[in-house]
């Protein structure tokens, strides 16, 4: 490769993963690179990502997408957070929102000021101060001016990946149908080469991106990335899901139901909901699992059931000679946080900041590395903490989580909450402070003590402060229309434009 410039990109595998790398790449380096990408038709994909996190808006933004025009595609709706029900215990529930509760001062969160208005009889609920959690309740939505609403989308991945497609193959990249029946290795440096197809065709490239999912035909079947296993931390290992009619209006949140070995997720689209049962197999069958999801649906199935096995865990090395891991290809931290399009997002963003121009930098690729895992390894704890922090001792999947090892730096950050009120966000981690405090609480993690910053104020000027921000939560979700009808509306438009 040396001397020869780095312009010609092969994706191996579609779906989500590929379809990002495919159109991100495409629409941000123009005629820098020629993109390639091979998928078959014959190969299905896990295809069950269907809740986001807010950072896709920015990423559809960067790709020029019309919000409207997405989400009549993909079917979206809203999302302004998760409830979580019988994590803490049977019958309690807890939201996790993507807004700011109150008012954060710069030497101290909010959740200071609220806990110490809790000892001067100010009982409001923290979810009180969060506009989009009160909205998600309320089943309410409306961009806000400004910008001042934190939401995501509930889509359906399959047919993002082919809105993708479209604007991918409109800015120039290659679709090659077909399977891959060898990866290609250079003799004298070891990098891939070609990928060979069943059909005999050789794909050459210069950078490969593997997206292959699970299986890591390319990082790991070939360049033996090595695999580090996180079941330990987090014991589900299995998965079925299958999607239902819609019998109500779509709400704006994902709901996670909490069961005695795992958990179910349900997500509302425009035109039918998405559910799941997460489960470790080692305190759940198969066949009881899937008794257990078609038992608790709402609504007539639109399909069979489609059974999954993972491990979490993350590849040790996810950019490997002249191969980048994209997606599941690259780990694996379940779908808890709904964090898995997330991850391709950052994986694929950060590759086009670090791409070569000729030769591979082998500081390039350390670099990639380190940051690759310090994602993986901060949603990993954030996930942990689900589990970890619980009352449940009802089965003996609880009682393991109750029990486990964490990691030191979960456990820092849940005893420097639990002794201060404090928690630090550091390194550019996904989850901001606001996250880890709604969580913590919910989960049942309670502050001994708040920021002496909170005791500065007068008594009336602290129930002035508090009654503010109400009061301004409260009067913006009133006037918010109803989720299903703005959706329906913003959605409708885009329809009539395209036809």
């Amino acid at each position: 490769m040396e001397g020869r410039r780095m312009r010609r990109i092969v994706v191996a595998g579609g779906g989500t993963a590929g379809w990002m790398a495919a159109a991100a790449l495409a629409r941000t380096m123009g005629r820098a690179v020629e993109v390639t990408l091979v998928e078959s038709d014959a190969i299905g994909t896990v295809g069950v990502g269907e809740s986001t996190i807010p950072p896709l808006i920015n990423f559809n933004r960067l790709l020029g997408v019309d919000e409207a025009e997405f989400m009549a595609a993909t079917q979206a709706t809203f999302k302004l957070g998760i409830q979580f029900e019988n994590w803490k215990m049977p019958g309690h529930r807890y939201f996790h929102s993507f807004g700011y509760t109150g008012k954060d001062h710069w030497s101290a969160g909010f959740q200071h000021f609220w806990l110490y208005g809790r000892t001067k009889g100010h009982l409001a609920s923290y979810d009180a101060y969060c506009i989009e959690l009160l909205a998600a309740l309320e089943g309410k939505f409306g961009h806000l001016p400004g910008d001042r609403a934190n939401y995501a989308y509930q889509l359906d991945a399959t047919l993002y990946a082919r809105f993708l497609r479209r604007m991918a193959e409109g800015d120039g990249t290659r679709r090659v149908e077909g399977k891959i029946a060898q990866v290609e290795l250079d003799g004298q440096t070891g990098n891939i080469a070609a990928l060979v197809l069943e059909s005999g065709t050789r794909v050459e490239g210069d950078l490969f991106l593997d997206c292959t999912g699970f299986r890591a035909l390319l990082v790991e079947q070939t360049l033996h990335a090595g695999f580090d296993d996180w079941s330990h931390y987090l014991p589900c290992d299995s998965a079925i899901a299958i999607q239902t009619e819609s019998i109500a209006p779509a709400v704006p949140y994902t709901r996670a139901i909490a069961h005695d070995a795992g958990w179910q997720w349900r997500i509302p689209l425009q035109h039918r909901t998405g559910n799941g049962l997460v489960f470790c197999s080692r305190y759940l069958e198969r066949d009881a699992a899937l008794e257990r999801l078609l038992g608790n649906l709402e609504g007539p199935t639109r399909t069979e059931p489609n059974h999954l096995r993972f491990t979490t865990g993350v590849r040790r090395q996810q950019w490997v000679r002249n191969c980048v891991a994209i997606g599941l290809a690259g780990g694996f931290a379940e779908p808890l946080e709904s964090t898995s399009i997330h991850l391709i997002q950052r994986a694929v963003l950060r590759l086009i900041r670090m791409l070569p121009l000729s030769e591979v930098s082998p500081r390039d690729v350390a670099e990639f590395n380190e940051q690759q895992l310090q994602d993986m390894t901060h949603v990993r704890d954030f996930l942990i903490l689900h589990y970890k922090a619980t009352e449940r001792r009802d089965s003996a999947f609880w009682r393991h989580c109750a029990d486990m090892a964490i990691p030191d730096s979960l456990a820092q950050k849940i005893e420097l909450f639990r002794e201060t009120g404090r928690v630090f966000r550091k390194n550019e981690e996904l989850f901001a402070e606001n996250s880890w405090v709604q969580v913590m609480m919910g989960q049942g993690i309670e502050p001994r003590a708040w920021h002496p910053i909170a005791e500065k104020l007068r008594d009336e000027e602290l129930a002035r402060l508090l009654t503010t921000l109400r009061e301004n939560v409260a009067r913006t979700v009133a006037a918010m229309p109803r989720h299903a009808d703005y959706v329906a509306s913003y959605c409708e438009a885009a329809r009539e434009q395209a036809a």
